[in-house]
């Protein structure tokens, strides 16, 4: 993959040094990894607001164009601070290479149009992000690109069923939003290889903090950027890691956009030329060339800014939704709360399992006065914003049935786990007493 000099130069002194980043837990990776200023540079990673990047010759622009050198020609493409993010955020989930783009969406529309073609089959789990059953039900379905949504619940033997010859990859969230459904990641794992297909997981929720679904056996993991590793709410973005780990060229039959020749860059074949970064590199120079949903340099630096925090962040939005759950489980006014974090919650052995220290700050809960009450309790809420995001550091909440997932039928909304009373809760990191309290006020008028 192209890769900025600098930055190369930077990992090559690392290992004279008998230093890597891997070597250190992910509160310093946070912080450090990335960018390694070197001396005399900048200690904060500078904005390369450029579109373009100047050469002294045609030769070794040429170059670049024909992907025999590294380095930068234009922004759609790559450029040095995006790079220095995308690198920080592989280095955290444990994988070989990573890239940034313009949104979440846009981040899963590559991971799986990067492997997938007309005529091709994707399996996916039905608790998910309503936008994202939307990519994949029904926009991929125009590209030719045919999706069967699964329970993430069923046995492995049920889920075996949905495998078809054409299926190229399996596509599930770590936490679901808004149904807060955990994955069983290591038996989706184990099905998709037995298949002969990667594995990709949506681990926003998460976050690398409290969960690395790599280590589990995933094999391509996305973000939406905009959410936790964000966490102020000023900038959309989106990101794909690929792990290194699946063997393309044992199944080039299944991608021949790996192990064939790309000819739009002079019959390259990808899995040849750049081994392990084979699929990130495909995805920068083809899909973002083509499509270029790429992030503006300056919202690469607001989402590192954001990362620096994350740790912390994710540890107190954790223990304030911990305690807004056991509040809401004990109201006389609340019907059901999901949560994993609660000892007693349907995926609470599987959390324990795959994110022991904590699982998000959201929860799903409904109220005993159904959909009028929600209404009511949401429009009391003083502190709580009703807002179209999740996962920031204000408290927010939401209806999903009348707002993120409004575009879904009853029988989609049931598949995606989400209720006509479901309320989503996105508990920030404000004082857990003013939190409550604004609930508890709230509560009264539903």
């Amino acid at each position: 993959m192209m890769r900025p000099e600098r930055l190369s130069s930077a990992a090559e002194e690392e290992k004279e040094k008998g230093e890597t980043m891997s070597d250190y837990k992910v509160e310093t990776k946070c912080i450090q990894s990335g960018w390694k200023p070197g001396n005399g540079e900048a200690r904060v990673l500078p904005i390369y607001q450029s579109t373009t990047f100047k050469y002294e010759s045609t030769d070794e622009m040429g170059k670049l164009f024909d992907l025999e050198k590294d380095g930068y020609f234009y922004t759609r493409l790559q450029n040095p601070t995006s790079d220095a993010v995308a690198e920080k955020i592989a280095d955290l989930e444990g994988g070989v290479a990573g890239m940034l783009t313009s949104s979440g969406q846009a981040a899963n529309f590559y991971a799986v149009f990067n492997i997938c073609e007309a005529g091709d089959h994707v399996i996916c789990a039905s608790a998910i992000y309503g936008g994202t059953l939307n990519l994949l039900g029904v926009t991929l379905k125009k590209l030719g690109i045919e999706c069967t949504f699964v329970d993430a619940d069923e046995s492995p033997k049920e889920l075996d069923k949905a495998f078809r010859p054409n299926t190229r990859a399996v596509f599930a969230e770590t936490i679901s939003n808004p149904a807060l459904v955990v994955l069983d990641i290591e038996k989706f794992a184990v099905l998709a290889h037995s298949h002969g297909v990667p594995l990709i997981v949506d681990n926003t929720f998460a976050t690398p903090v409290n969960c690395r679904p790599i280590a589990w056996g995933a094999d391509i993991v996305t973000h939406s950027t905009t959410k936790y590793m964000d966490g102020h709410a000023v900038q959309v973005g989106g990101a794909i890691v690929d792990s290194g780990n699946f063997d393309w060229e044992a199944y080039r039959e299944k991608f021949p956009g790996l192990t064939t020749p790309d000819e739009s860059y002079h019959g390259v074949i990808y899995t040849e030329k750049f081994g392990k970064k084979a699929y990130i590199t495909k995805a920068t120079v083809q899909l973002q060339r083509d499509l270029g949903a790429v992030p503006s340099p300056m919202n690469s630096f607001l989402l590192n800014l954001g990362l620096e925090s994350l740790p912390l962040r994710v540890e107190r939005h954790c223990y304030n939704a911990k305690r807004v759950a056991e509040f809401l489980q004990s109201h006389e006014k609340v019907a059901s709360v999901n949560y994993a974090g609660l000892p007693g919650d349907k995926y609470y052995k599987l959390a324990q399992k795959y994110m022991p220290h904590g699982t998000c700050g959201v929860i799903s809960f409904e109220l005993k006065g159904g959909r009028e009450g929600a209404v009511r309790f949401m429009d009391s809420l003083k502190l709580a914003a009703i807002v179209t995001h999740v996962a920031d550091a204000r408290t927010s909440v939401l209806h999903p049935a009348s707002h993120t997932h409004r575009q879904l039928n009853d029988e989609q909304l049931k598949a995606a786990g989400v209720s006509p009373g479901m309320i989503r809760l996105s508990v920030g990191i404000e004082h857990i007493d003013d939190i409550i309290a604004d609930l508890t006020q709230a509560l009264e008028k539903a």
